[in-house]
């Protein structure tokens, strides 16, 4: 139950966390949180508005004696990632999460426990409301929509805030602080289809793919985690060219930042063919589990036999979709030079699926190097264009460029090592942080980013390390004493 959570310390920053997961935020459904916040900056007599597009601003003053230091900008979403598993019941426009201590972890009962960014805007939310912390002038930002598009943040006009330091705390693993992070791109395709009849010498199919772990599509991308799409379209493939198979639907992924961790086809199989086809389906089930035993190794391809479907997909538009789907990239291109570890250029083909008389595949496609996440969009656009689809290129935006000078990132690294004893690793980070975004509209802002460690964020598995929550909070306290004072004009 969420009130276990109430126990952990720091006490301040749960609390406001558990009255979070009460609160339906799923991406573009954010006008019960946004009410929340207000009503809670008003209970507390903080000075606040709303924008016009729906990102909350909080302001606090200095305390006694720290008026001469810069002024920060703690700066968090209030969206979170909606994703369940199918035995789930759940509905994230109306119920809380359902959030419980695990060992050493919270996480959350079959759905994304909204970590991300959660114990960032409780934090900020415990540092507005303290009594007995010592900081300069603080302005809480809290955007709307960063999961699928960053509107709030895009939206943003400037001369709202006065500050000069954001400190954007959606990172996920504590100890490192990042000064950078990659743009991206959608890239979503359309190809139509006509509907055929159902041939009457055909047995109706339901393919699954399930038991992957999914993950953040910047994140993860480099743990080189399977991708359902790309399983379910091998396999049609592989079977459309042994045996007489028709397409009917097909869905795979619901969000294109996250790796897709199940698929969903309906076939028809020739009845002749049908006992071959079990046969192969266990073969590939085999060589697919083996392939991914350590990274996947849940992963499960299954059929079972299902009602005839009302129609099937013209086979000639199903064979170039097979084609088309098992051509498209995805995972890392390629890595970073001074960080070997880091993708540079990733794209993550997290949605196929048919409605409506189309066929609809988005791609997110992410780089810290501009040029190169052009390149690739543009790549994938003209493999889709080849095969007729409509193309469009949309949500664009911009990295951060790392500034290994910032006075920030020099202030915040020798905190930590008076308090821990280590410098804090700097890192860039794989992943669409608002600061880039933020930062052309604040050019003069002097930005870093960190926060507790979370895993899996994005997937029903995600969950936050309690004992990092402590020291997260303990870090940000002290970094708020210790910001440098404003330079003389």
């Amino acid at each position: 139950m969420n009130t276990e959570l109430l126990n952990l310390e720091p006490k301040e920053v749960w609390k406001n966390f558990v009255e979070l997961t009460k609160i339906p935020r799923p991406s573009k459904k954010e006008a019960a949180i946004i009410k929340f916040m207000e009503n809670w900056a008003e209970e507390r007599g903080l000075e606040h508005f709303t924008d016009e597009v729906g990102n909350v601003i909080i302001k606090k003053p200095a305390t006694p004696g720290y008026e001469n230091r810069k002024g920060i900008i703690l700066q968090g979403h209030l969206d979170m990632v909606p994703q369940k598993n199918n035995d789930v019941e759940h509905d994230f426009e109306k119920d809380p999460v359902t959030a419980y201590v695990d060992g050493e972890w919270v996480t959350a009962k079959g759905t994304t426990l909204g970590a991300d960014n959660g114990m960032g805007v409780a934090a900020a939310m415990a540092v507005l409301e303290s009594k007995d912390i010592e900081h300069g002038p603080i302005e809480a930002l809290m955007t709307i929509d960063e999961e699928t598009g960053m509107t709030g943040a895009f939206n943003l006009k400037p001369g709202l805030l006065d500050g000069d330091i954001l400190m954007n705390l959606d990172s996920e693993d504590e100890g490192e602080l990042y000064i950078g992070c990659a743009g991206g791109i959608d890239v979503t395709a359309y190809l139509k289809y006509k509907k055929s009849k159902v041939p009457g010498n055909h047995k109706a199919f339901k393919i699954t793919v399930t038991g992957l772990k999914g993950g953040h599509s910047g994140v993860d991308i480099p743990l080189q985690r399977g991708n359902a799409n790309k399983i379910m379209f091998r396999f049609l493939h592989n079977i459309s060219r042994k045996f007489k198979t028709r397409l009917a639907s097909i869905s795979g992924g619901d969000m294109r930042n996250a790796i897709p961790r199940e698929a969903v086809a309906i076939i028809t199989v020739h009845e002749n063919d049908t006992e071959k086809f079990e046969k192969y389906a266990a073969e590939f089930n085999k060589i697919v589990k083996e392939e991914l035993k350590i990274v996947d190794p849940d992963v499960t391809v299954n059929i079972e036999e299902t009602s005839a479907p009302e129609f099937v997909i013209q086979n000639k538009t199903a064979k170039k979709l097979y084609k088309l789907i098992r051509a498209t990239p995805h995972g890392a291109q390629r890595f970073l030079d001074e960080m070997p570890e880091i993708p540079e250029t990733s794209t993550n083909l997290g949605i196929v699926k048919s409605e409506n008389g189309k066929i609809i595949a988005a791609n997110l496609v992410r780089s810290s190097v501009d040029s190169a996440k052009d390149a690739l969009a543009q790549d994938i656009k003209a493999l889709y264009r080849l095969a007729g689809a409509k193309v469009e290129l949309s949500g664009e935006y911009p990295g951060w460029k790392p500034n290994f000078d910032s006075p920030i990132l020099a202030a915040m690294k020798k905190s930590y090592n008076e308090k821990y004893g280590k410098i804090p690793e700097v890192k860039i980070i794989h992943a669409g942080l608002e600061c880039g975004v933020l930062g052309a509209t604040y050019p003069n802002w002097d930005m870093i980013s960190f926060g507790p460690t979370i895993r899996f964020p994005h997937s029903p598995d995600e969950k936050v390390h309690i004992e990092s929550v402590a020291k997260f909070w303990d870090f940000l306290k002290e970094t708020l004493k210790n910001v440098p004072e404003k330079e003389l004009q």
